[in-house]
């Protein structure tokens, strides 16, 4: 376990599968596909594209699955839960470091198209919004088992895949882990912050991120926003 209790491990490179794996279903969720860079009191974000979960078959095999895509693809497609999808992917080469077990799809085909779903209460379905408008809305920390139990299909909720440096004067030694955070509405019914993360440092020490960082992540929006 990490320091803050989530999963943690050695970063390291993995041969990437060359061989593309033919995949179809219907779409259980899409959240954005970001990634966090962690080096101790310090952060960023990379804002890669998308996440499905989808229920159906791959490799021949039928059973729930996760499909990375890029927002290029987004924009095309449109995807929202309840759609069904086939295309092709790629083994992701290092499940430590993707929250999607496949990634590099081609041939995504749209096979049918379900009704809008949005609604107005959570978890919010429909169509997510562009990556740039999660950015400019910022996130706080979700409770992993809130995300799990409540808004794992919330086009607001998000896992992310963490790369920890844990010696800036050793950039070699990282650490990876998953965090969940939530870009909703700051009056979420379902909202839950869970504990505090803690980020591991040089020489044992351990960073913790205080609560202002959440409440400083949002100040811009109203409660509805």
């Amino acid at each position: 376990m990490g320091i803050d209790g989530t999963r943690s491990t050695l970063c390291s490179a993995m041969a990437t599968p060359s061989a593309k794996i033919t995949w179809s279903g219907q779409v259980v969720a899409i959240q954005p596909r970001i990634r966090l860079l962690r080096s101790f009191d310090q952060r960023s974000h990379v804002y890669q594209g998308y996440v499905l979960r989808i229920a159906g078959a791959i490799g021949g095999d039928e059973r729930p699955f996760s499909v990375a895509i890029g927002e290029a693809a987004q924009a095309k497609h449109q995807i929202r839960a309840g759609d069904r999808l086939a295309g092709e992917s790629l083994r992701v080469a290092d499940p430590r470091t993707e929250v999607a077990e496949f990634y590099k799809v081609s041939t995504l085909k749209v096979v049918a198209r379900d009704p809008d779903t949005r609604g107005d209460a959570p978890p919010w379905l429909g169509v997510p919004v562009p990556l740039p408008t999660y950015l400019e809305r910022g996130h706080r920390r979700l409770d992993a088992r809130t995300y799990e139990c409540k808004c794992a299909t919330c086009v607001w909720g998000c896992m992310m895949a963490v790369e920890i440096v844990v010696d800036h004067w050793n950039p070699s030694k990282k650490r990876c882990r998953f965090e969940t955070f939530c870009y909703g509405p700051v009056a979420c019914p379902r909202y839950r912050a869970g504990p505090t993360r803690k980020v591991p440092g040089r020489n044992g020490m351990s960073y913790e991120e205080p609560d202002w960082i959440d409440a400083d992540a949002v100040k811009h929006r109203g409660a509805g926003e």
